[in-house]
């Protein structure tokens, strides 16, 4: 069932039972309002009859008269006059005598002093009425054709009034649901048309502050960044293909010409050797990926715990001194660590560690002295790592660029890379709640600071 369908029942169905409500309380109140006015009604009938008998001496023949006449054109009320022992002094018609009363009931009139109830449709009041020091019992009865009529006219205009209503609720239900809809509809209609091929389509923008105008806005906000991504993917599988055709293509071309013909064993050893470095290219490669591909999960796929600082910064410093014996990489501490939380994150130790072999290698790579001093400082609430070189900086036109994954700038020329390195430092920083700033200076050195919230 459609929301839209769903929602005009819904609607229908809660007006209706208000509606049902209201009708009812209206009908009960006439009702009672009937039952209450005619007892009153009654009650008069019965003290006039009285008066009439007792006071003004009209003989119990001119009342019966009256009585049968009466009943012939209206609902006369049939009254009767007894003793509080029981004795029948008047009544409108003992041959019909629709009350019968009995002893109990004129004991339990003089008794309450007056009582009410039904007998089939009709309704009876008895009344103890004193007349010149005399208790007497009056018993009245008849039947509220009229009140009843009306009621039954009024049950009918609300049963009508009602089903109309109802009919014209749920219509209008459906007018305004599919008028509030409409945006809805429209918005199905544009999203049906955005596809892979088609991510630069758009929702209309909606400068109300409405829910719709939200979803619109949020949506197109979504779209934005998947647009994004999309385009990030296709450049990135556009430099994977490249960065991987070119060490592949000079491996293949290299071991088909020493295949071509004999050589000499020095001549396959330069082959192999250039080959093999080739192949070291791609495992560098491979492993740039595989790292920039862990930094881009979502961070709640990578696996966090408590890792000091500077233990991950002396296992960067050994593994790259370990392939590099060349590099000179110095690890200052500007302040003392009095708790160890000051230089302590939530972190994954693997991805640190990699952020920081990519700054310290980049910082080395690029100097002549291959040196990198890491100076570790704290403040509030982050923990300030410093990464400093002496080396030949970066160029103005590169600045803006560096952090983009598979860019090279100038600098390419004076040692190898693939463009990766920085992009992923930066992606690892993010995950961590933290932030990398650069400063440098062509010909004098680069300072990269990284910034991550401590414990």
């Amino acid at each position: 069932m459609k929301i839209r369908v769903w929602l005009t029942i819904l609607f229908t169905l809660i007006t209706a039972a208000i509606l049902l409500v209201f009708a009812s309380y209206i009908y009960i109140s006439a009702k009672k309002s009937r039952e209450r006015e005619y007892y009153i009604l009654l009650t008069k009938e019965a003290v006039t009859k009285a008066n009439l008998f007792l006071d003004a001496n009209v003989d119990a023949n001119t009342l019966h008269t009256i009585y049968r006449n009466n009943r012939k054109i209206l609902n006369e009320v049939e009254v009767a006059i007894y003793t509080t022992s029981f004795h029948l002094l008047y009544h409108d018609a003992v041959d019909i005598d629709f009350v019968k009363e009995t002893r109990k009931m004129i004991d339990d009139i003089v008794k309450q002093r007056e009582i009410h109830f039904y007998q089939s449709d009709w309704q009876v009041i008895g009344i103890s009425y004193r007349f010149k020091n005399t208790n007497y019992v009056i018993t009245a009865a008849g039947f509220d054709q009229y009140g009843y009529n009306k009621l039954a006219s009024l049950r009918t205009n609300i049963c009508i009034v009602f089903l109309i209503s109802v009919l014209v609720i749920y219509f209008a239900g459906r007018f305004f649901v599919k008028k509030a809809f409409s945006p809805v509809t429209e918005i199905t209609r544009k999203v049906n048309r955005i596809s892979a091929t088609h991510l630069d389509l758009r929702l209309d923008p909606q400068y109300s502050k409405d829910e719709l105008a939200e979803l619109s806005n949020t949506f197109n906000e979504m779209l934005d960044r998947l647009e994004d991504s999309f385009d990030a993917q296709k450049s990135f599988v556009a430099n994977i293909s490249h960065e991987l055709r070119t060490p592949l293509s000079a491996i293949i071309t290299e071991l088909e010409l020493s295949q071509n013909k004999e050589r000499s064993l020095e001549a396959y050893k330069v082959v192999i050797s250039q080959a093999l470095s080739d192949a070291r290219k791609l495992a560098r490669l491979s492993n740039s990926l595989l790292d920039f591909a862990k930094a881009s999960y979502d961070s709640s796929e990578i696996h966090f715990k408590e890792v000091r600082l500077d233990e991950l910064l002396l296992d960067a410093q050994l593994q790259l001194q370990k392939t590099n014996p060349d590099y000179d990489i110095d690890i200052l501490f500007e302040k003392e660590f009095d708790d160890d939380d000051l230089i302590s994150v939530n972190g994954n130790a693997y991805l640190l560690q990699t952020a920081f072999v990519n700054l310290i290698e980049n910082a080395c790579k690029f100097s002549a002295d291959r040196q990198c001093v890491v100076a570790i400082s704290y403040q509030e609430k982050n923990v300030v790592l410093n990464f400093s070189d002496h080396g030949i900086g970066i160029n103005a036109e590169d600045l803006p660029h560096i952090f983009n994954a598979f860019y090279r700038g100038l600098n390419q020329k004076i040692a190898n890379g693939n463009g990766i390195g920085l992009s992923l430092t930066k992606k690892i920083v993010l995950l961590h709640k933290g932030s990398i700033s650069v400063q440098t200076e062509p010909g004098k050195g680069t300072v990269f600071t990284i910034e991550i919230p401590h414990l």
